[in-house]
Formats: structure tokens, sequence, C-alpha cells
């Protein structure tokens, strides 16, 4: 709980809330000081709740604090849980058993927070009732509302990746700048060559001889390169050509002897195979691991055993050891003679197991070679356009394939030798099951006979029962073995790690107290950092606001000074030019005197004024002949029309004139037809 309050007391002495507080005056605060404080973290995380609880009620106050805790989906320790009403009880009243969690858990994760609550002023969904979303227009609008959220969700999905993304603004201007700057001294370069160039005679020529130059040099790297990929596509064309060849050759030499016997008898081996596969060797090692997770999560759910529970485990181990051994004994002084003939075959079949299972497992790992080999094959291949098999790999890999062939045909041989065993093995199986069930019949007619039918069964019966129990008793034993060593190694591990624990243990208690020491140094330097660092923030402050002051005077005087200066200019041209007015006004020199702006002005006043004389003549010229020149216009104008009139007349009756002529013609000529 101290380190509780310790955390609270730290987080609210920083930024933004500088609350100046020690462990002393904070568990000394009244509640509704208590509930105010976890208002303001609160407010720091939604600033909605900024505000003075003492300007609120009571209830108002815990139901606003209880939805934004809600929200932010704050759950009460397990104590508070099981009874809300003391949770609110104790908001209400500012229990410090309740208000401290809350505060610890706030302050742990602001930043967390104010982010959820940020979203959630946008994602918490509005409750409204099912009868009032039975109304078009509610409904249409809601529709529309979840659009919107669904929208937000997106956009800061995006906002998010993009800050994350490692790209910003301040960044791409630096670069901007950086390439601004590279581009502006490119171009100075440029402007110093070309102007040093310029002094050569023949420079253009030059200039273009050069550009050739570096053109022919690219286009040569390019075909250099050209070149080389080609001669990469032909080598790897002709690899490609040989692995087909050779399975061309592999297939052809397959399919030489290839009939129908001796491809259904290939499938029959796979399919036995692959059924011994399945059906046999992979459930055995699938329980086998299975088994071996159990005990293993058995030994890790069991608390840690100590020298007299190892004690007690080899007690019951040596116990059962005595008792199997008691067990075997018994079974060897009975003797039983139909255990003797079965016994030989018993061998016989686990012998064959064993040497199944040792092949199945070397055609397992053989297959899982072939598989890689082929997989590291393929992305060769697929990556061959960027790398380039050497020669000596390629030997290699010729004779690793060699060897391993080899190797496949050796294997191939021995399982076609165990096939043919296994085939000899199970005839004799067969025709010793054959005779067994023979000599059962017989024995059933004898029992029958002798009256003791069902003898046999029992017998079969009991010793199948017997090897069962015997079988558990064996898996028992393997099982307290394991168990054993297993708890012999754990406990040599354990030894190990305590011996080599040990001087570190003692080293850290050293280190331990060295830390302790020096923390309290780093304490008592940090508050000596602290207040020296407050004294010369508050002084910084006070000097920072001074030179902005006199910053702002300095500019303003600045200001001042370049508009009276720019006035006082202003004012002694025009004096010059007024004195230069005068000099010229005063002169005895006439020619100086027509230089003057005066005599200028009153020149161009002169020359105004009898432009404006001669003006006002013409238009009184223009408006004494106006009535008469329109008058003359509109006639010419009538005259204009009466002439086109004319004209087209005569057009028209040259046209007519043409017409008759051509119809005459016609009619002559079809006369002297």
């Amino acid at each position: 709980m101290s380190e509780q309050l310790k955390f609270i007391v730290d987080q609210l002495n920083r930024d933004p809330f500088k609350k100046n507080l020690n462990l002393i005056t904070f568990d000394s605060l009244e509640p509704m000081q208590l509930l105010q404080i976890l208002n303001d973290v609160l407010a720091e995380i939604d600033p909605k709740h900024a505000i003075d609880i003492r300007e609120e009620m009571p209830e108002q106050t815990t139901k606003r604090m209880c939805a934004l805790l809600g929200m932010l989906k704050y759950k009460p320790p397990p104590g508070d849980q099981s009874d809300v009403s003391r949770f609110r009880q104790g908001l209400v009243t500012g229990s410090k058993p309740v208000v401290h969690p809350i505060l610890f858990w706030l302050l742990q994760k602001v930043p967390e927070l104010k982010k959820r609550a940020y979203l959630a002023r946008y994602l918490v969904k509005l409750e409204i009732p099912t009868e009032f979303l039975q109304d078009d227009v509610i409904s249409e609008t809601y529709h529309q509302y979840e659009e919107l959220v669904e929208g937000f969700k997106t956009y800061h999905k995006e906002c998010e990746q993009l800050r994350t993304s490692g790209f910003s603004t301040a960044e791409i201007r630096r670069d901007i700048s950086a390439m601004e700057e590279e581009k502006d001294q490119l171009i100075k370069l440029v402007e110093r060559l070309r102007k040093r160039v310029e002094s050569v005679s023949n420079h253009q020529r030059m200039l273009e001889q050069a550009r050739q130059l570096r053109v022919e040099k690219e286009r040569e790297e390019a075909l250099a390169h050209q070149k080389q990929e080609q001669k990469n596509q032909l080598f790897q064309a002709e690899q490609r050509l040989q692995r087909s060849q050779q399975q061309l050759k592999d297939l052809r030499q397959a399919s030489a002897d290839a009939n129908p016997e001796s491809l259904t008898k290939r499938l029959e081996e796979e399919i036995k195979i692959n059924s011994y596969m399945v059906f046999e060797k992979l459930p055995k090692e699938l329980d086998g691991m299975r088994r071996t997770v159990q005990y293993l999560e058995k030994v890790v759910s069991e608390p840690a055993m100590g020298q007299t529970d190892i004690q007690e485990l080899e007690d019951k181990i040596k116990n059962v050891d005595s008792q199997i051994n008691h067990l075997i004994e018994k079974r060897m002084m009975r003797n039983d003679p139909m255990d003797d003939k079965l016994t030989l075959y018993r061998q016989q079949a686990s012998i064959i197991i064993r040497r199944k299972e040792a092949k199945a497992e070397e055609l397992q790992e053989a297959r899982e070679e072939l598989s890689n080999a082929e997989r590291e094959l393929n992305q060769r291949g697929d990556h061959g356009g960027d790398r380039v098999v050497r020669r000596e790999e390629m030997q290699r890999l010729v004779t690793r394939l060699r060897s391993k062939g080899t190797q496949y045909k050796k294997k191939q041989k021995e399982m076609a030798e165990l096939q043919s065993e296994f085939g000899v093995l199970q005839r004799t199986v067969d025709i010793l099951t054959k005779r067994h069930e023979d000599a059962q019949k017989t024995l059933e007619t004898v029992e029958a006979e002798r009256g003791i039918s069902g003898y046999s069964s029992t017998q079969q019966e009991l010793e199948r029962v017997s090897a069962i129990k015997s079988e558990l008793d064996e898996k028992k034993g393997r099982t307290l073995e394991d168990m054993s060593e297993m708890v012999k190694k754990l406990n040599y591990m354990i030894a190990q790690k305590k011996e080599a624990l040990s001087p570190l243990i003692k080293e850290l208690r050293s280190l331990r107290e060295q830390n302790h020491k020096v923390r309290q140094e780093y304490d008592e330097k940090k508050a000596q950092y602290e207040r020296c660092a407050a004294g010369l923030e508050s002084n910084s402050s006070k000097l920072e606001q001074d030179v902005k002051v006199l910053q702002e005077e300095t500019a303003q005087d600045e200001n001042r000074y370049h508009h009276l200066n720019s006035q006082s200019q202003i004012i002694e041209m025009q004096i010059q030019r007024a004195a230069d007015e005068m000099k010229a006004y005063v002169s005895s020199d006439p020619q100086e005197r027509k230089k003057t702006v005066r005599e200028m002005y009153m020149k161009n006043i002169a020359e105004q004024e009898l432009l404006g004389k001669k003006l006002r003549e013409k238009q009184k010229t223009v408006r004494e002949n106006h009535g008469h020149n329109m008058e003359q216009m509109k006639m010419w104008k009538d005259l204009e029309l009466l002439i086109e009139c004319k004209k087209q007349c005569f057009i028209k009756a040259q046209n007519q004139t043409s017409i008759g002529k051509v119809i005459q013609e016609g009619g002559e000529e079809r006369m002297v037809l």
C-alpha cells in the first residue's frame, strides 16, 4: 500500500498536476479534497469534467465519475466488486480505500486513457428505444450516424498508421530544404564550369562530343549488363535442359521394365508401407508423446519435492521392483508347456516388429531427406534468375545425388528382402493359425466327449489376462523408472543451479546494499537538483519576460527610427528640389530660367490651351456640317442600293437568255435526229 501511495504522490507532483504533496499531506487530505484531486485527474483525461465539485451535488458527482470510469473500463478490486452500493457510497464520501485504487489505476496509464476517452466521445453509440426507431426519419438518421461512426473508425486507423509510419512533415521539410541546397550548389557548380569552358575555343563542339561520349558509355554499360543477363539465362537454360534430359532418361529407364504386374506390386507395397505408418507406427508415437506430455504436466503440476518425498518414492520403486521379481519367479516356476510353444513365435513376431519399426524410421528419414532435397531444388529453380549455380556446386550436388541413389537402391533391396521375408513369415503365421484352428476344433470335440467343454477357452482367457497384466506391470515399472530418473535429474539440476547461483546470490546481496546506498544518495542529489532547477527556472522565466519586453521596445524604437529617417530623407529631397527651382528662377540666364518647373508647366498649359482652341473650332465645324453630311451619306447609300439592284437584274436577264439558247439548240438537235 505504501508503494501505491508513493506512486500516486510522485505522479501528482509532476506535470500537469503539480500538487506539491508528500505522503503525510496526501494521507491527511479531507474527503472533499481527495475527491477534488480525483476529479482533476479525470479532467486531465476528459476536459469535460474540469469543474469544481463544491458547485455540484454529490449524487451528480458520483454519477458522472461512475459513468466516466465505466467508459474507461475500470474494474474495482475484488473486495469492492461484491457490493456496488458500497463502492458508490465510498465514492460519495471520498473514502480512501475506494479513491486510492482509482487514482493508482488512472495515473498508471494517463495517455492510454486520454485516447480511450477521446475515442469514446465518437464511438460510444447513443441508446435509442426501439419504438422510436420505427419512425423512418429517426431510423434513417440513426443509420447515417452509424455510417459516420464507421467512417471515423477507418479515418482514425489511417491517421494512426500515418503517425506510426515514420514520416513527419518536419523531416520532409528538412529533406526538401537539403535537396534545394544541393540543387543550388549544383547549379552554381554548373555555372562555374560553364564560365570556365566558355573561354575555350570550340567549346560547343567539345561539349557535344563529351555528351555523346557519356551516352555511348551508358549504352556500353547497358549492353554489358544485357550481355551478362543473356549469359546467365543461357547457362540456366542449359541447366534446365540437362535436368530435363536426365529426368527423361530416368523416366525411360523406369518405364523400360514397367508392366501392369510390377506397377501393381509396387503400389501394393507402398500401400502396405503407408498403412503401417498410418495405423501402427504414427499412432504409437502419438500415444507415446501424449503419455510423455501427461507425465510432464503431472510433474509440473505437483509441488516441489523435498528429500523425504524422494525417499518415499524410492521406497515405493523398490517395493514394486521386488513384487515384479516375485511375479517373474512365479511365472518361471509355473513353466506352462503351451506358453513354451508360443514363446518362439512371440520372439519372432517381436523381432519382426522391431525390424519393421527400424525400417519404417529409416524410410521416413529417407523421405524427409528426399522432400528436403526436392524443396531445395525447387528453391534453386525459383531463384535461378538471381543466383547462378557454380560448376563446383553442381559437381558436389551430382556426387551427393549419386551417393543418395546408391543408398536408395541399397535400401530398396533391403526392403525387397524384408518384404519377401515378411511374406514367408506371414505364410507361416497363416499355416500355424490354420493348424491352431484345427487343433482347437479337435480339442473342443475331445472336451465335449469328456464333458469339460470350454476348458481351453477359459485357459486362453486366463493367459490373455495374465499377459495384459504383465504388460501393465512392465509399463508401470518403466513409468516408475522414468519418474525416478526424472526426479534424480531434477534434483541434480536443482543442486547445480543452487551451486551456480550461490556466488551470484552473495554478490547480489552486496550489490543490493550498494544499490540502497546509491539510491539514498541519488534521492538526496535529486532533491537538491530539483530545488536548484526550480530556482533557476523561476529566475530564467523572469529574465525571459524582461528580455521579451526589451526586445519589443527595441523593435518599436527601430521601426520609429527607420520611419523618421525615411521622412527626413524625403523632406531633404523636397528642400533640394525647391532650392534648385528657386536658383533657376532667380537666375539672369534665360536658358536656365526655361529649365524651371514653373516655365515647363506654363509652356505645357499654353500648348494645351492652343490644342483645346483648335479642337473647339473643329467641333463647331463638325456640328455645322453634320446635317448636310448625313443627307449626303443617305443619298450615297440609296445610290449604292439602286446600283446593286440593277446589277442583280442584269445578272438575272443574262441567265434567262443563256437558258433559252440552250433549249433552242436542244430542239434543233432533236429535229435533225
